[in-house]
């Protein structure tokens, strides 16, 4: 409540700051001192602009009363709820903009529209001893205090809502656990923003200036016709060349806050899509420090980001080399499949983050034997069926392991190269017979790959075969049992390198 009523100081008073700067002072001061009448006319014209000021006053008043209503009702609500909450945090972003209708409807109704009919009787009655002409110069004249006003009105505004933002925010988090924001929504953009701005203190001064200055002449000097058609042949081209500045220079500020503003967001978007670039520093006032610290945090997320990744590949590669140190005759098989399949895949046209994970699902594509018994997995005789079941489960039981790690998403790359590659080309692999490119493309890669080292591998129960031995194998199961284009790729790199190339990887004694 304490923060309702000092919202409500705060609005009072800045509202009599524009209305006495606005209305008082620019009307009276400017406009009636330019005026040659007598007192007793001067102090009816006072009585005019009061009693529409009342008027003005008790209708902006019930507008605003009407206006705050749903903040008045959240912050008086001793445990409000969330629905209520979340529309007095909108609306109050909406304050600003509603005190620019607020200030212009009675201004133009409660104020323009019964002066100008007190004064229209007061001068018809003899009351006042005035041109007609001048109504109209008032009614523009109120139009453009009505606009500064609401000009005043709405920065003011602007500041004071500030605190109740914070508070509908702070609460909604306290009672709800949840976060307000306006995602990047815009209620006032900038560019309308600034371009009425400049545009009023550009041409608010000249205006007033011209219509005081036409009201003084013609109560001086009583000028004929054709001279007040060349002050305002004057006064109108000076009014345009002011207004063309104005313009202009609204446009020149504008654009120059815009840019900046723009570069930001688009780096923001690149951010949230991943991608961590910096911002070209291209500015020398305060938007410079907004960029060199937007750039800081940049430079600090690709810090941590480097840090993530070569944690995560450390933890890829040391889960393998756990993995393969059970057996010591297969030591060094994953990271030998994974250095195989980057081979395969770059040689197939991959490259970067799917480079990436072809190798991290080759390290990872054995992970589902922690799942067999050493009885089955090391066995020395022929395995019966059962044991081979066993074995062939491997490849669903890595996949199931995999999806076990949070979160999910981050392990989907892998999924497919993992569970698929005992598949065959022609459909008779397990786990699930898929045929041709209905295999992933990291099951069909690393199939090649497991299988060429498998066949070059010593065993307990048997030696590895020799580099042209495995190649010739390979060559005749192109089609068959592995995608021929990616087993092709692999014997045309191996068939001219040799097998002395493939003694240095990574896992393989010399």
């Amino acid at each position: 409540m304490n923060l309702y009523g000092g919202f409500l100081k705060k609005q009072i008073r800045n509202y009599i700051f524009g209305s006495v700067v606005a209305v008082l002072a620019v009307g009276s001061l400017i406009l009636l001192s330019s005026l040659e009448i007598s007192t007793v006319e001067y102090f009816r014209l006072l009585i005019i602009l009061l009693i529409s000021f009342a008027i003005m006053a008790v209708v902006e008043i019930s507008v605003f009363i009407r206006q705050i209503r749903p903040i008045r009702a959240a912050l008086t609500e001793h445990r409000p709820a969330l629905a209520m909450l979340e529309e007095a945090y909108l609306h109050t972003h909406r304050l600003p903009k509603l005190a620019v209708q607020r200030i212009l409807g009675p201004h133009f109704l409660g104020l323009s529209l019964p002066a100008s009919v007190m004064t229209y009787w007061m001068i018809r009655t003899g009351l006042i001893n005035l041109p007609y002409f001048y109504l109209v110069l008032a009614v523009a004249g109120a139009i453009l205090v009505a606009c500064m006003h609401a000009l005043i009105e709405f920065f003011l505004t602007s500041s004071a809502i500030i605190p109740l933002i914070k508070n509908f925010r702070n609460r909604a988090l306290e009672l709800h656990m949840v976060d307000f924001s306006l995602e990047g929504h815009v209620f006032v953009p900038i560019r309308p923003k600034f371009l009425i701005t400049c545009m009023l203190i550009g041409t608010f001064p000249l205006v007033l200036f011209i219509m005081a200055t036409q009201i003084r002449l013609e109560t001086l000097g009583g000028r004929a016709a054709e001279s007040m058609r060349s002050y305002w042949e004057w006064a109108g081209l000076v009014l345009l060349i002011g207004t063309l500045f104005s313009s202009i220079a609204a446009w020149l500020l504008t654009r120059s806050v815009q840019h900046p503003i723009n570069e930001l967001y688009r780096a923001m978007n690149n951010i949230k899509d991943g991608r961590l670039l910096q911002v070209q520093d291209e500015y020398s006032d305060e938007f410079s420090k907004l960029v060199a610290g937007f750039n800081m945090m940049v430079r600090g997320l690709q810090a941590r980001e480097q840090q993530s990744r070569q944690l995560l590949d450390s933890y890829f590669t040391t889960l393998a080399v756990a993995l393969d140190a059970r057996d010591p005759y297969t030591a060094g098989h994953s990271l030998r499949v994974a250095e195989y399949s980057v081979i395969i895949g770059q040689l197939a046209g991959l490259t970067g983050q799917q480079l990436d994970n072809l190798r991290k699902s080759a390290l990872l594509h054995d992970i589902g034997k922690i799942g067999v018994r050493d009885s089955v997995l090391f066995k020395e005789e022929e395995l019966t069926e059962e044991e081979f079941d066993q074995i062939k489960s491997h490849p669903v039981l890595g996949e199931n392991i995999l999806r076990q790690i949070e979160p999910e998403e981050k392990m989907a790359p892998y999924l497919g190269g993992v569970r698929s590659h005992h598949e065959r080309y022609d459909g008779k692999g397990y786990p699930d017979g898929l045929a041709g490119t209905a295999i992933p493309l990291h099951g069909r890669i690393i199939a090649v790959a497991d299988a060429y080292d498998a066949m070059t591998s010593d065993r307990p129960y048997r030696k590895g075969m020799d580099h042209d031995r495995a190649l010739a194998i390979l060559e005749q199961g192109r089609g068959t049992q592995w995608d021929p284009e990616f087993a092709g790729l692999f014997l045309a790199y191996f068939g001219k390198t040799g097998k002395s190339d493939k003694a240095n990887l990574p896992g393989r004694a010399g």
